[in-house]
Parts: structure tokens; sequence; C-alpha cells
């Protein structure tokens, strides 16, 4: 029999009762509506059918008006679905846009980081500045240049870092701001006065399906569509003019290659469920919500803490949190991300929550999506088994 003491005996954590009802959190494809079923959207969508018939061609145009509602995109704006997700839209601006002027790629998380590798490995474009930060910080907003073109990610989804506003983006700007707001659209406040370019993915704070993205225009951005003509070759799916004129059947839902039939009927099962909800200010509030419950636990917990330390500038949406256990904190990079992979499987064998570790390029942490589509009781319920799940493996 041992004689260790009852003081260096280890006792087991307590395992929680509750789990997350929905214990999805990946931050893409994210987490489905409460209530989806694939059947209730089978039910509306015209599957088997060609996306030129006039019924699914008035889908894709309700679609797409909808959304341009839900969002308040001024009247003057165009909105269209176009290929690849948020990747196929940013790219399509990009190409088809940047090289009339001086360009400043901002850049504080991965998807930035690749659209500033475009920039200048790909097009290279003269006169381009990037204008960088660590994971969890955002660069010097105030340093860019009102005759230039601006390229950034509103919602730095690998990072959790986003813009507080866009105040710093001057209002008599002589080039245009291009923004990738793939998840940050339906959770934060996108100020349309001072962007040109948005761009998003249906499989983000919408919960949708993947492989379509969305491209909004000001007029300003058209007018550089139909006044500079790149020095380079355009693929078919980057074209949105034809004789120098805006393609405007792009923005009527007459997609430049055939969409799945099944993906809009996707988006517009979502459309339906957030107009249910009250619109934007309830999906935003919902997103608040879950933030707000996530920062709660973070504050009172010591073994963690939210990757942004600016607190304006953390996302509502894609919250990366860092383990500062000074156990775990002073293990080099591989220890760390060890100990995150060990944790988050522990987690998914429970079966209470699936794809919540850090971006592959970020520092060693984990990433919870805590937008439209998750229930706040879900993330109350992920908190605990976040500590049981710490617990259990410092005491193993």
């Amino acid at each position: 029999m041992s004689h260790q003491s009852a003081a260096t005996l280890r006792v087991a954590p307590v395992k929680p009762v509750a789990k997350p009802v929905h214990p999805e959190f990946s931050s893409g494809p994210c987490p489905k509506r409460p209530g989806w079923t694939a059947e209730g959207v089978a039910k509306i969508a015209f599957l088997g059918r060609s996306h030129r018939a006039a019924g699914p061609k008035a889908q894709l145009k309700a679609a797409i008006e909808r959304t341009a509602k839900l969002l308040n995109v001024p009247a003057d704006y165009k909105v269209g679905i176009v290929p690849a997700s948020d990747t196929g839209a940013f790219e399509m601006a990009m190409w088809s846009m940047l090289g009339a002027r001086p360009v400043d790629m901002l850049v504080w998380e991965s998807f930035g980081q690749g659209w500033a590798t475009d920039a200048t490995k790909q097009l290279k474009l003269a006169d381009t500045r990037v204008l960088a930060a660590e994971y969890g910080a955002l660069p010097d907003l105030g340093s860019v240049r009102g005759d230039a073109d601006i390229c950034f990610t509103w919602n730095g989804t690998t990072s959790g870092a986003r813009v507080p506003n866009a105040d710093w983006i001057p209002a008599d700007r002589e080039g245009l701001t291009f923004c990738d707001a793939t998840s940050a659209a339906f959770a934060q406040d996108l100020d349309w006065a001072k962007l040109d370019v948005v761009t998003f993915s249906w499989q983000k704070a919408m919960g949708g399906e993947g492989a379509h993205g969305v491209l909004i225009l000001s007029p300003r951005a058209v007018e550089r569509l139909e006044s500079f003509s790149p020095d380079r070759p355009l693929p078919k799916i980057f074209r949105m003019t034809k004789g120098g004129k805006l393609i405007e059947g792009i923005f009527k839902g007459e997609t430049i290659n055939t969409p799945s039939m099944f993906c809009v009927a996707d988006c517009v099962d979502a459309l339906d469920w957030m107009e249910g909800l009250g619109g934007l200010d309830a999906t935003r509030a919902r997103a608040d919500a879950n933030f707000a419950a996530i920062q709660t636990w973070v504050d009172r917990t010591p073994w963690v803490e939210n990757l942004v330390a600016e607190p304006a500038a953390r996302s509502n949406t894609s919250v990366c949190l860092r383990i500062v256990d000074a156990g775990i904190a002073s293990l080099d990079d591989a220890g760390q991300r060890d100990f995150v992979k060990k944790l988050t499987k522990l987690l998914e064998t429970e079966e209470a929550a699936f794809d919540i570790g850090g971006y592959r390029d970020a520092p060693a942490g984990l990433r919870v999506w805590c937008g439209t589509t998750v229930e706040t009781a879900d993330v109350v319920a992920l908190t605990e088994w976040l500590d049981w799940a710490f617990a259990t493996l410092k005491a193993a």
C-alpha cells in the first residue's frame, strides 16, 4: 500500500455534465444555423435544374437582393455571386483592378499575407508597400496613403484581430479600398462609405456551404473596372467587363460559371433565418453575446488569454486564445503545439468541441468560432470543458 501523502495525490478533475448541444466551433466551414437540416434546404433547392432556367435564375437574383438588403449595402453598389469562395472574389478584384495606383497591403494574419504575396510576387505591382503586424496586433493604420489602393481584411480570421472601425480610411481618398470581410459580414459593422470592394463567403457568418463568393462593388470600383485595362491576361472567371463595360448580369444572378443550386438554396435558408431573427442588428448581437461569454471566461481564467491584447481590436467571431500557464508557456513552440493538439483531441473524443485548434501559421493556441450561428449556451458549456481538459492534461 502506498504511503504517499494525501497532499501529493493527484485528484482527477470533475468532468462537466452538460455538453454543447452543437459542439461545432470551426472557423470555416462554420456551424450551421440552429435547426438546420439538409432535407429542409433540399426542399427549396432547384436540384438537377439549369441555373439559367427561370426559377433557378430568380433564386440567384433573390439571394443577391436579399443579401444586399440585410447588409444595408447602398443602393448604388453592385452585389454578385462569383466562383471560388471569398478567395476567388478577392483575387478577381485584385487581378482586375490593381495596378492603376500605388498599393498599400495591410497584413496581420495569413489571408492578408496571401493577398500581399499575390500583389508583390504574382502581380508584381510597382510602388507596393506591405504594412505588417504580428498575429494578435494591427499595423499602423494611420500610415496608409490616401492616393493608394488599400487592401486589408476587416477581421483577421486566423489571428482574431479586427479593425475597430474605418475611421483611418480617408473620406477623400483617391484610391480604392479592397476589404476582405469574410468573417466580418453579418457580425460586424461595415462602414460602406469607406469601402469600394468587399468580399465574403457564405460558409462563415451565414454557416453556409463553401465554393461560392460574394463580391460587392461601389460606383468608384465600377468606374475603375470600366476605365482601367490591366497589362496582364485575365482568366475567364476573373473577367467582369466586356467591351469596356461592366457585365451587369453577374450582379443579377447570371453567374460566370455553374453554381451549386444546393449551396444557393442553403444561402437562402440562412437569409430566411437571419431575417427571422430581426436582421443585421440581431445577427451582430448574437455574435457579440457569444464573444462576451467566452471573454468573460478568459478574464477570470488564469491559464488562458485572448491573443489580441487591445480590447477594441478583438474579433467577436474568430476568437483566438493563447495558453499563458507558466508550465505550458515555457515550452518551445513544438511543445506548446503538442499540448494544444492533445487538448483539442481530448475535447473531440468527448464530443464536446470540434475544430478549435489555432490556425497552422498562427501562434500555438485555440480558435473558437463565436459567430451568429452559434448559441451562447454552447459557448458557456464549452468553457467548462476547456477548463476540464486543461486540468486533466496538467494532472496527467
